[in-house]
């Protein structure tokens, strides 16, 4: 067995093994030792296709393993919650989805037991480890752009299936809590600040859930902003945000899914110019992110605090649609 972060994952999840089981190979420090399905022969399926040593026909049972350091979370976004606090609860460090939870009163409880705690809690928004997020914050602090007008973020694509779980209001599901999240922190992000929510527009899969949503946005130095989402529209793809400030403006091409090709964009009145930051996958940078806060406390940019700003937004911008917030499963 390797030194390191034993890891156990809840649920054969699809996003697991480019999120956590892939980077582990390519990170010492870190090893997946366990799964856990409710259905013990997926579980076994699943942990012999990836080289997992153990399987668990029960969450609880992997979360009070003594020899497992910390679980990583996939489950629905409404168990979210349930097993984070589960897992503190059992003394484990916690790589939980976006979005962190059901809603912003449910994070602030996390966060408060996170706080009570010695543990690791870090809410797995990935992009923001690649150093294309990094190089993006440099630009916007060394003024550069000028000072900020407006930051735009969006993220959109295809779910067509109808019956997935994404769909579900009981399992807190919708366009903003699935694609939404992520151009809600990219806003955050980019623009410094926790905004306020302007409007909001939603379209409908029913009564209760969006299938996209756009918001306006605006911030307390007085820039605006909006996020675009969507799982079923007419915008079929799109993924990425822009920052314009006086002096000029800057892109960010496919910041969350780097690996599959990304680009950053500069325009000035100096010039243009393009970088590229190589195509390790961002998911490694959040693995070896995650490890080092585990293992030497180093600080993580995705803790419970910030959770809880990004699901006040998100919040928001389901009052401000006309649409109930979501509820824990």
């Amino acid at each position: 067995m390797r030194p390191g972060v034993r890891i156990g994952i809840l649920g054969a999840a699809r996003i697991a093994p480019a999120a956590v089981i892939q980077p582990a190979r390519r990170n010492p420090e870190v090893t997946v030792t366990a799964v856990a399905a409710r259905d013990r022969v997926r579980a076994g399926q699943f942990a012999s296709k990836h080289g997992i040593d153990r399987v668990y026909d029960d969450y609880q049972a992997l979360v009070d393993a003594p020899d497992i350091d910390a679980v990583y979370i996939p489950l629905p976004n409404g168990l979210h919650g349930r097993w984070t606090r589960a897992a503190l609860a059992a003394g484990k460090h916690v790589l939980c989805e976006k979005p962190f939870t059901a809603n912003a009163a449910e994070a602030r409880e996390i966060a408060a037991l996170a706080s009570d705690s010695d543990r690791v809690v870090m809410e797995a928004f990935h992009y923001r480890y690649h150093p294309m997020i990094a190089a993006a914050e440099k630009i916007i602090a060394s003024g550069e752009l000028g000072k900020l007008l407006r930051v735009e973020a969006a993220f959109s694509f295809p779910l067509p299936k109808f019956s997935d779980i994404r769909y579900d209001y009981d399992l807190a599901g919708g366009a903003l809590m699935d694609a939404g999240c992520y151009a809600v922190h990219m806003a955050r992000v980019l623009g410094g600040e926790n905004p306020e929510v302007v409007t909001a527009q939603a379209k409908l899969r029913d009564p209760r859930i969006d299938r996209a949503i756009t918001a306006e946005l605006r911030f307390p130095s007085g820039h605006t902003g909006s996020v675009r989402c969507s799982i079923w529209s007419s915008d079929v793809l799109r993924v990425g945000a822009t920052v314009i400030g006086e002096r000029g403006r800057m892109r960010l091409i496919n910041p969350v899914l780097p690996h599959l090709g990304h680009a950053l964009r500069v325009r000035t009145d100096q010039g243009k110019r393009l970088r590229r930051f190589g195509n390790r996958p961002s998911y490694d940078y959040q693995l070896d992110a995650f490890a080092a806060a585990v293992l030497r406390g180093e600080p993580v940019a995705t803790g419970p605090g910030d959770a809880v700003e990004t699901m006040t937004v998100i919040d928001a911008v389901y009052h401000s649609a006309g649409l109930p917030l979501r509820v824990p499963s």
